[in-house]
Order: C-alpha cells, then structure tokens, then sequence
C-alpha cells in the first residue's frame, strides 16, 4: 500500500484504547478502472492534451479532476466533441449508436469499456439474434445501463425496482433471460431474479455471473467485518454504483453505522461519537491514496491500530487497448 506501512495487529490482538480500524482487503480499484484510467494517461502521453472523455472516464471525483487538470475533456455527448478529434469512451461502456455518431463525426475513439461490461454486450446480442426477451436487471439512467441495453432496445426491458417486475411483459415465457449491470448488489440483484421467476419459471440464467468478481469481492470483505462495526466508512462517489451498494451491504451485514464519503474532511466528528470499531473499504474507482489520507485522519483521532481483513487476493489484468498496445509493441515495452 503506496509507501506507507501500516500498524497492522492480528485480530485477536485488542487496540489498547479499544479503537481500532478494520481495513477491507479488497478494496478499491479494480481491474477495469485501472485499465480505463491508464487508458486516458496513455492517451495523453501519446497524442497530447487536449483529449476528450465521453462522460467520466470511471465514476470518481478525485480521478476525474485529476485527469481534467491535466488537459481531459470530459463531455456528456459525442456530439459536443469537435470533428476529427479524439474521444474516448469510459469504462461504463457505450451503444452502438454512439458509435455510428462518432463515426458520422470522423472522431478517433479509443474504446476503454470494461471487458466485463463488453462480456454483458455480448450477452446481449446473442440472446437478441436467439429471439429472446432479455430483462436486464439495473438501474435506470446508469450509463453502463444505457449502453448494454442501446445493444438491442427493442428486446431488452429494464427492471430496477420490485414494482418493475410487475410491469414486465414478454412475448413467449419459455424464451426470456435475465442479465444484470456488473456493479450491483449481489443480494438484491439475487432477490429481483426470484421475483422474476416467480412470474416466468423458465426464465433464462446468464451463461456466467454478470456481476463482476470485484463489486463480489468488495461487498465480501464488507460483510466479514460489518458485524464488528459500530462504524463503516466507504471512500467512494454518490454516482458510483458500487460504492453506493458497500454502504447498503454494510448495513445490512450488522453494521451500526455507515457512511459515503469522497474525502477525509468529509468524516463528520459526530460519527465518531462512542465509536470503537470503524470498517473502511473503497469502491472499485477509487484510488488507494484517498483510503491512506482517511486512515491517518482517524489516526490523528486515536483510530491507530489496524487489522486488515482479507478475503480474497486479486490477480486480475486487462490489456489496454489496441491502439495503445500497438504504440508500446512499437517502443519495445512489454
């Protein structure tokens, strides 16, 4: 962790003033966010700034001030970028129509979507080109959302919340899947899938798990040491869905308390307030830094000891994109 050691105690071992600090292990960036980050500072090394990003390039304040100072565009739409220039799309993913548009422009893109998220594209038209109905579980307005379903909008329905399950309707039961946005809750994506089947029982499951193995491992490592916590503080951003869902796991693990914040000065000191155990972990666009800067201010208020609760070891890469693996086979790196 960065360059810093950490005063980890084993878990039998008390804090002497009974506070002490649960770190979640994982935590924080994963495989896809730091692909598309180091897509867009690729980027930038190679073609220089100015670059556009449609929307954020990973749903994280720090990391998308960071880059936008050092020359990012982030823009809403494709049509706000100029002719010819170069745009990438973020790690949410985009449709084909957006695509085309990019197309139409004469844009240079560079594609940094998750390869997970690609994988629920893929879903998408296979079942589409199968005739099936596809309910993809998510929600709304979510810009993965938007560009797994723009794959095929005339098959696919949205179904965010218990009262859309009513809502749903299919043309054969015997010829309807289920698929799911990678970054949601795995209980309650799990209990929208039993509401489903209870209205289609020959509904379809994804050929694999579609929530991605970091939102699992994250939301994991919560619930083993929620129980524990009079407190959880989740680094992450109000739109990141992931870390939104680690306040909602913590809760619902045992936690008594827990909170989202993008910062450390964010911490309000009534939280703090007969507080013994705080649990901290970060979503998974967050860089380890912001969790560092908040480990020593609860330090700085007697939080000095930490345990570190593992369960589970990621040792998952994604190569970068193509026109940025072909710049570095052409410079020799490897």
């Amino acid at each position: 962790m960065a360059s810093r050691t950490l005063g980890f105690m084993s878990a039998a071992s008390p804090a002497p003033n009974g506070k002490r600090v649960l770190l979640a292990k994982p935590r924080g960036y994963c495989a896809g966010v730091d692909r598309a980050v180091v897509t867009v500072e690729k980027a930038l090394e190679k073609y220089g700034a100015p670059i556009y990003v449609r929307k954020e390039i990973v749903h994280n304040k720090h990391v998308v001030e960071t880059l936008r100072k050092r020359g990012v565009i982030f823009v809403d739409e494709t049509s706000e970028v100029p002719e010819g220039a170069l745009v990438v799309f973020s790690a949410h993913g985009v449709s084909p129509a957006v695509h085309a548009e990019a197309a139409a422009r004469n844009l240079r893109t560079i594609d940094a979507t998750c390869p997970l998220v690609t994988k629920v594209h893929k879903e998408v038209n296979r079942f589409a080109r199968d005739d099936y109905d596809i309910l993809l579980i998510g929600h709304e307005g979510h810009e993965e959302v938007e560009g797994t379903a723009g794959e095929a909008p005339d098959r696919v329905q949205l179904v965010d919340t218990p009262e859309d399950v009513d809502k749903v309707t299919v043309r054969d039961p015997s010829k309807v899947v289920w698929l799911s946005q990678t970054t949601l809750s795995v209980d309650e994506t799990m209990e929208r899938v039993r509401q489903l089947k209870e209205r289609f029982p020959e509904l379809a499951d994804p050929p694999s798990d579609d929530i991605c193995y970091a939102t699992s491992n994250r939301q994991s490592a919560v619930k083993a040491m929620a129980a524990e916590c009079d407190l959880v503080l989740v680094v992450g951003s109000r739109n990141s869905s992931n870390s939104k869902r680690l306040v909602e796991v913590a809760l619902q693990a045992g936690a008594k308390d827990a909170h989202l914040i993008d910062y450390a000065r964010e911490v309000d000191e009534e939280w703090l307030q007969d507080v013994e155990t705080i649990g901290v972990t970060s979503g998974a666009s967050v860089p380890d830094v912001l969790v560092l800067e908040l480990l020593d201010h609860l330090a700085e208020r007697g939080w000095k000891d930490v345990q570190e609760v593992t369960t589970a070891n990621e040792k998952i890469s994604f190569a970068l994109p193509r026109e940025l693996r072909e710049e570095k086979a052409r410079s020799g790196v490897r």
